[in-house]
């Protein structure tokens, strides 16, 4: 979550709206206290999350099939580089 001054949100809403579009969420604040808070539609977000596990459904099967596994420490970096 990050915080910006309502002067910054008003000269750079659009790039602001991207961010969020990103899954970002951001305060915005005035004289440092928060006033509003900009979120990703839960909708979009949603279809974004159904279609991750469906992925990983896909890929844990295709690898059952080979009769494969991953070790606990692939599937953490797995996670951690769809931080990325």
């Amino acid at each position: 979550m990050r915080e910006v001054q309502a002067s910054e949100a008003k000269t750079h809403l659009p790039r602001l709206l991207d961010e969020v579009e990103r899954g970002e969420t951001i305060v915005i604040t005035r004289h440092g206290r928060p006033i509003a808070r900009i979120v990703p539609e839960v909708s979009r977000r949603q279809a974004e999350i159904a279609k991750a596990v469906s992925e990983l459904r896909a890929l844990r099967h295709s690898i059952a099939e080979r009769g494969e596994s991953l070790s606990w420490d692939e599937l953490k970096a797995f996670r951690d580089e769809g931080r990325r």
